[in-house]
């Protein structure tokens, strides 16, 4: 009797772990429905995206930005990275180059000849400026609609290094021509020679200086894009450069190391 009830206790253990694992197998998705489930999930964050866009919310993991950009002490360009951290901050990785003009610069011809070209008169150095930097993006307001206006705060600062070049002018001399800078012994010669034009973008080069130095910048920008995943708008801002040592521009002007600028850009890029 005990056999025959043990026997019949392990008949109905295995018959109920059978049971567990049938329907176990038949609880699991088939690919088909794996596939329907996975195009579902895609279409609701369309829709979600769709929903946001809207509503104007900006909403993304990554942005790159370009952008032109025209200064009260030249004119430049801008490549900025950002990263989204929360709804409203996104950190900001920035490379920047620049060209500072002194604010006395004048550019004249000296009608000397057919072969005349424009010159800086008095012009000593070209200052080139390359700049590494690392900041934030904040969200003062979103669009409200996606044919809104958002209005961001930026904030950036970091490494500036000054590429200084020397300037060089054309000079007429014993039917002959040469070429001159201000710190040489033909300073004179820049200044009062007959000078014929500038000495064009190929000079000076090797006689390249960098000059180490800081940069700190805000801004106010404003994104006018209808979509999220493109950036379009424009942004206002001012910044500061300080560098090592003092650098001279103007003749007659006095070398500066401290440079500042209100600026204007244009930006276009993408999101994802």
């Amino acid at each position: 009797m005990k056999q025959t009830l043990a026997t019949l206790l392990a008949f109905l253990i295995i018959a109920s772990v059978s049971a567990q694992d049938s329907t176990a197998v038949t609880n699991q998705p088939s690919g088909k429905a794996k596939r329907a489930e996975r195009r579902n999930d895609k279409q609701r964050k369309r829709d979600a995206i769709i929903r946001q866009e809207e509503e104007g919310l900006l909403t993304y993991s990554r942005q790159n930005i370009f952008a032109l950009q025209l200064r009260t002490d030249g004119y430049g360009f801008f490549y900025e990275h950002g990263r989204n951290k929360t709804a409203r901050k996104t950190a900001t990785y920035l490379f920047e180059l620049t060209e500072t003009k002194h604010p006395k610069e004048e550019r004249t011809v000296n009608n000397n000849g057919f072969f005349s070209n424009s010159f800086i008169y008095g012009k000593i150095n070209n200052l080139y400026s390359t700049k590494l930097g690392y900041g934030q993006q904040y969200i003062l307001g979103q669009k409200g609609n996606k044919n809104g206006i958002a209005v961001m705060a930026i904030y950036q600062g970091g490494l500036a290094l000054g590429l200084v070049r020397p300037y060089y002018v054309e000079i007429n001399e014993s039917g002959g021509t040469r070429f001159v800078r201000y710190e040489s012994a033909d300073s004179a010669l820049f200044l009062r020679g007959s000078i014929i034009g500038a000495g064009g973008i190929r000079r000076g080069w090797s006689e390249l200086e960098v000059v180490p130095g800081a940069f700190a910048k805000l801004a106010l920008r404003f994104d006018f894009g209808q979509f999220n995943e493109i950036v379009k708008g424009v942004q206002i801002g001012v910044t500061g450069e300080a560098y090592s040592k003092e650098i001279p521009l103007l003749v007659g002007s006095k070398p500066e190391r401290f440079f500042y600028n209100i600026n204007f850009a244009l930006l276009f890029g993408r999101r994802k």
